[in-house]
């Protein structure tokens, strides 16, 4: 079997017979990755270690402590510290399920990628189609919540009162979201410049959220109400538990991560790195962030508001609209650099399929611009999230990016097991500890969380699955690169090529 070669290298699994079912069950082979990982079709490895921790964090940080809280509050009450610890917990495992593999298979495509080497080729679409759901509908929703702190920030700054018929989707009291789309379309055009200047156009976004997010915790601390915890789980456990299947959109984009696989220039010592030190970061700061707003003013003030962290200082601290405006700035930033970041791992993902030949048109899409972008996916993603994005409500598009998150975690965390099993030499530079044990943890959380939703996000995700496999079972089966050489027999291991 061969084994990974210098940083960039990867896994190879060994070749295996077709048969009538071949090409469903067909994994991704050594050869597969080499050509992914090809000087002409690869993408450009240009992200350094602090890039990664920077990209994890800002994919993070973001419409889930600034917006989702508010809507989360209302059934844990001061408990949503303890709701924002369990979705953490439940995060870590699968984060050190991630990084196994992103250590393990350096290039493009995070878990989809993951899934083609390891468990074949129809899972592998499955939870491709199932992550461009979850980044899309993650993108449309953040960039909702970017246009309310706007408005908000234009009324107190300026007293420009912006009417809702353009600042809200129908369904929210408005006609289109205009602002939400016009961010989209700005993020859309910096992706397209390339992969360095966007992962530095995100750090500097990431440090100046983190400074703002520094300023709401010391200013929550020094005006503390510590009564305001006395009613601390109003709604019982229950309360809790179902706050926390929300508040996990707050923790959706240290996955992102694992989308650099084929840009990081360090994979297997840095992809472990950003993924699991952006998380406790982020964990840690969500905690804070949601105890010093409780402490500011109490839980049933924050629950609905459209701007919860501005409403805690305006009201809570008696520092006057400065405070507020300042909270509004740090939410514009951080959802600005999570849009970056999300937007950018689900055009890495759908890269990868259109190369493996799932995806009708996959060829063309796929082709790299000089800066070594793939620009027409890009386009094409940036304009279908921009209308989504103006015309959808907030709460129509967060419960299923959650469950295809989870259901996406679920799946990593049940392929390392397999890959352990299968591959059991296999060069792995991250290993997660005590597996089985945690592997199953993290997929008994998944499983958990995804009972919690509601069963008309059941139902629209099983409808956008059975779209998918419809796709798959009249185009990808037939077209597929790996499926196709699998059934011929021509794919013999080779690993893949040192990075550059």
């Amino acid at each position: 079997m061969a084994t990974a070669a210098g940083r960039g290298g990867g896994y190879a699994p060994p070749a295996h017979g077709g048969g009538a079912f071949g090409g469903i069950f067909a994994r991704k082979r050594g050869k597969h990755l080499k050509a992914d990982d090809d000087e002409q079709s690869s993408l450009r490895r240009a992200v350094g270690a602090l890039d990664l921790m920077a990209l994890g964090i800002g994919g993070t940080i973001g419409t889930g402590i600034f917006v989702i809280i508010g809507e989360a509050i209302g059934d844990s009450g001061p408990a949503i510290v303890l709701s924002f610890a369990l979705a953490g917990i439940t995060c870590i495992f699968s984060a050190l399920s991630y990084s196994e593999l992103a250590a393990a298979i350096p290039v493009s495509g995070s878990a989809y990628t993951y899934s083609y080497a390891t468990l074949g080729e129809l899972v592998a679409w499955i939870i491709g189609w199932d992550l461009i759901i979850e980044y899309g509908f993650s993108v449309s929703t953040i960039a909702v919540g970017w246009g309310g702190y706007l408005k908000d920030l234009l009324d107190s700054l300026f007293s420009i009162p912006l009417p809702t018929s353009i600042t809200a989707p129908p369904g929210d009291g408005g006609t289109v979201n205009l602002f939400a789309a016009g961010l989209v379309i700005a993020v859309m055009f910096l992706l397209m410049a390339g992969v360095r200047e966007s992962a530095r156009a995100n750090t500097v976004l990431v440090l100046t959220k983190l400074l703002i997010l520094v300023f709401f915790v010391v200013v929550g601390v020094t005006h503390f109400t510590g009564s305001h915890f006395d009613d601390f789980a109003p709604h019982g456990t229950n309360g809790t538990v179902d706050a926390a299947a929300l508040i996990f959109f707050a923790y959706i984009g240290f996955d992102a991560v694992s989308t650099t696989g084929e840009e990081a220039e360090n994979p297997q010592r840095d992809l472990p790195i950003g993924i699991i030190g952006s998380l406790v970061i982020v964990t840690v700061v969500y905690i804070l962030v949601a105890i010093a707003a409780i402490g500011l003013v109490p839980a049933d003030k924050l629950a609905g508001a459209d701007a919860p962290l501005t409403e805690a200082i305006r009201s809570g601290a008696g520092l006057g609209s400065w405070a507020g405006d300042i909270m509004s700035f740090g939410a514009l930033i951080a959802i600005t650099s999570v849009v970056l970041t999300i937007f950018y791992g689900q055009t890495r993902i759908f890269f990868s399929m259109c190369r493996d030949g799932l995806v009708p048109g996959g060829g063309w899409l796929s082709k790299l611009s000089k800066s070594k972008v793939p620009v027409r996916i890009i386009v094409g993603f940036g304009v279908l999230i921009a209308i989504m994005a103006a015309l959808i409500p907030l709460s129509e598009l967060a419960e299923l990016v959650n469950i295809g998150t989870l259901f996406a975690f679920l799946l990593v965390n049940i392929g390392v097991i397999v890959l352990r099993r299968i591959e059991p030499d296999m060069e792995r530079p991250f290993r997660v500890p005590l597996v089985p044990l945690f592997p199953l943890i993290g997929a008994g959380l998944c499983i958990y969380l995804m009972t919690k939703l509601q069963d008309t996000t059941w139902w629209r995700f099983g409808i956008w699955l059975a779209i998918g496999l419809l796709i798959y079972a009249f185009y990808g089966r037939l077209h597929s690169r790996v499926g196709n050489d699998d059934e011929r027999g021509d794919g013999e291991p080779a690993t893949v090529s040192p990075a550059r």
